[in-house]
């Protein structure tokens, strides 16, 4: 990693409709990045990160949201390599979860008795920085399109599983005909009824919503479960929430996840209004996740004290339907972990 300096040239970001030539615009340096803001890595404590191991991912969906001059803007804090990625952090890890222990098959993940999980494609549309899967060995555990069977097999060979989940990467990122016909061999096993979809895409490239995933979730005899990922109000823009309404129109259900971040979303306030624009968006708030001990991300961490306080702020604010549950992953647990047992 190498830290920048750089005059702020402004960049012209193109103006593009296609969703998958937004997904090949996402990538841009950190220096462009700043520019096309406004800033410069002075306005930045620790400083940025030109060239980061992780690369710098924003669509121009995305990148139009982010307020210009404003170095503190909740949705730049999400996309931009700081300083503080670099600093020494004891005790983070490059696979938190310890995903690794599950893999019943190439891209396949068992850990929950009813759900087989498909790591269905290893690309995402933007990079958060916070990612529990920034690390991750995308070659080794991904779906291959070869693999695709031997997976399918696995789970129809268990009728315990009703329902798959795809994740990734993001599954959004796989072309209208690919997932399809991933879909298309879900609905084949007899013992499953829910497919369910995690997906990022559907907030930064909103023009992923297309008529032929609108078509396929409208035709499939599965009910469709889509678990969006967005942490703040100002992601929500009115192109997205024209985009998740026809996703309900077509008889998804729409819940969302969101990660407790410090600088992004750590006040009851912010939260609340997240929530209420998500209802206007078709959408039920589901969990909110405390972060993972990543590698490179400290930086984001909100302390389980805190994050109780903002969890009571928020009953007392919401009605009980909009308050997402906040949750940890706890390696070897079985399912989430609530923040009270914690």
């Amino acid at each position: 990693m190498t830290f920048l300096q750089i005059d702020t040239a402004e960049r012209s970001v193109p103006a593009i409709g296609d969703w998958q030539a937004q997904a090949r615009a996402a990538r841009i340096s950190t220096a462009d990045l700043l520019a096309h803001l406004q800033l410069t890595p002075g306005d930045f404590a620790a400083g940025v990160i030109a060239d980061p191991d992780f690369p710098v991912l924003v669509p121009p969906h995305f990148l139009a949201q982010i307020r210009a001059r404003d170095p503190a803007d909740p949705l730049l804090a999400q996309v931009l390599a700081r300083g503080e990625e670099a600093w020494p952090q004891p005790g983070r890890l490059t696979d938190p979860l310890e995903e690794a222990d599950y893999r019943a098959a190439p891209g396949l993940l068992r850990k929950y008795r009813s759900r087989a999980l498909l790591i269905a494609s290893g690309a995402c549309a933007v990079h958060c920085r916070y990612c529990f899967r920034r690390h991750y060995d995308y070659g080794a555990a991904a779906l291959p399109a070869s693999g695709q069977a031997a997976a399918l097999a696995a789970i129809a060979a268990d009728p315990a599983i009703d329902e798959v989940i795809l994740s990734g990467g993001d599954p959004l990122s796989l072309s209208d005909a690919r997932l399809a016909a991933l879909a298309a061999g879900i609905a084949g096993i007899a013992h499953v009824n829910t497919l369910r979809l995690h997906s990022r895409t559907l907030v930064v490239i909103p023009a992923r919503v297309t008529d032929a995933l609108v078509e396929m979730i409208a035709a499939s005899r599965l009910q469709t479960v889509i678990v969006l990922h967005s942490n703040h109000a100002n992601e929500l823009s009115d192109d997205v929430r024209g985009a998740l309404l026809r996703l309900r129109a077509a008889g998804a259900t729409l819940l969302n996840q969101s990660v407790l971040l410090a600088g992004v979303n750590d006040a009851a306030e912010v939260i609340a209004g997240h929530c209420r624009r998500l209802l206007a968006c078709g959408v039920l708030p589901y969990y909110m996740h405390l972060t993972d001990p990543v590698a490179g991300t400290a930086h984001f961490d909100v302390g389980t004290e805190m994050a109780r306080d903002i969890e009571a702020d928020l009953r007392r604010m919401l009605p009980g339907y909009l308050v997402p549950r906040f949750v940890r992953e706890v390696p070897g647990e079985l399912s989430k972990t609530p923040l009270w047992a914690l």
